[in-house]
């Protein structure tokens, strides 16, 4: 497992255990390295030059730190995320032991398992805008300075890539409008010390957020020319079909819009009771019955009243998942070294939400 610290092997290196024992990693470029060696030159001549004993000890002290800022400077302006972790895994512990002390932060989650990679797959693109949603509401105060960073980071990611690609633009829409309502409140409470960092850095990230908002405001779908065969030349029932695959009801309503017929479509009482019986149980919409003006039950206005009163059913191609053997919390194609005898049956797929409730002390 890989930690940074400067010990007996070797002061501000980076370790990782290997099956043939603990490595040294060089997380710095060769540029770096012989910049750091000019500079340690330039120490050892003013240790040699030096007149006076304490002004030697002063200047070396002072070439060390001069060192040490350099490598922070560097690695910080040359990485999109504070950290980079071999591992996409992560060990979930809410106590200390004698083996690890203190105990893993949302922070330090968010960081170790590679969001920015998880974008760029579509099956857990809408996993992680919901997630970063989620922090966005009521867990970013939690989060530490490099993982304020980092989630910023994502999240330009994340707008980039629907500017590029036109995908679920209405997603982020809702995350940056949650985002920046949370950021206008908690920069009202900055002498509460809410915020990690200068009030200035918050105020440009809020200038930033409105600036993406902007951008999806203004954004226009391309138009596809395509001679094959369209949406609108399959046959109705397979159009049926389509429409009963989704579990959003805005979706339904916006898949409307494209077509007359996909209109008619939509507006079927029988889709949108289907829709009510997934997501929400019998007693819940039993209670909040909406009659039509001919005496029906008017579903689709009671799937949008529902929806108020009751969370709906989420449903992600990929998710992260958790051992309960192993206690590790992990994606499920990159594995974990897992000692169960059947590790299959120890996993447990997270939501969003419980990965919240997962740090939640």
């Amino acid at each position: 497992m890989p930690f940074l610290g400067q010990d007996w092997r070797s002061p501000g290196w980076r370790w990782v255990k290997t099956e043939d024992g603990w490595k040294r990693c060089e997380p710095f470029s060769p540029a770096l390295e012989d910049g750091n060696n000019q500079l340690n030159d330039l120490s050892h001549t003013v240790i040699i030059t030096g007149d006076d004993e304490n002004e030697e000890m002063y200047n070396t002290e002072d070439c060390e730190f001069a060192a040490k800022k350099r490598k922070k400077d560097h690695f910080r302006n040359n990485t999109d995320s504070q950290c980079f972790y071999r591992e996409k895994w992560i060990y979930v512990h809410k106590e200390s032991t004698k083996e690890r002390h203190g105990y893993c932060t949302l922070g330090e989650a968010f960081n170790r398992l590679d969001f920015s990679s998880a974008i760029q797959d579509i099956r857990r693109f809408n996993y992680v805008v919901k997630l970063l949603q989620l922090i966005a509401k009521s867990q970013l105060t939690s989060l530490s300075g490099a993982a304020q960073k980092n989630y910023f980071n994502i999240l330009d990611k994340i707008v980039q890539k629907v500017m590029e690609d036109q995908y679920n633009p209405r997603l982020i829409k809702d995350l940056l409008q949650d985002l920046s309502s949370t950021l206008c409140i908690l920069i009202r409470g900055v002498g509460k010390s809410v915020l990690v960092g200068n009030i200035n850095i918050w105020i440009c990230r809020l200038e930033t957020i409105l600036l993406w908002q902007q951008q999806l405001k203004n954004l226009q779908m391309n138009k596809q020319v395509n001679n094959g065969l369209t949406l609108s030349d399959l046959p109705l029932h397979m159009l049926n079909n389509i429409l009963y695959r989704f579990s959003d009801g805005w979706d339904i309503i916006t898949l409307g819009q494209v077509t007359p017929t996909l209109y008619m479509l939509s507006e079927d009482r029988q889709l949108w009771k289907k829709l009510c019986q997934y997501h929400f149980a019998e007693k819940q919409f039993c209670r909040h019955l909406i009659p039509s003006e001919k005496g029906h039950i008017d579903w689709k206005l009671m799937y949008f009243a529902l929806q108020k009163y009751y969370p709906i059913k989420e449903q992600y191609g990929d998710t992260l998942h958790f051992c309960r053997h192993c206690s590790i919390l992990f994606w499920k194609d990159t594995g974990h070294p897992c000692t169960a005898s059947d590790p299959n049956t120890c996993l447990m797929p997270v939501s969003p939400q419980h990965f919240i409730d997962l740090f939640k002390f």
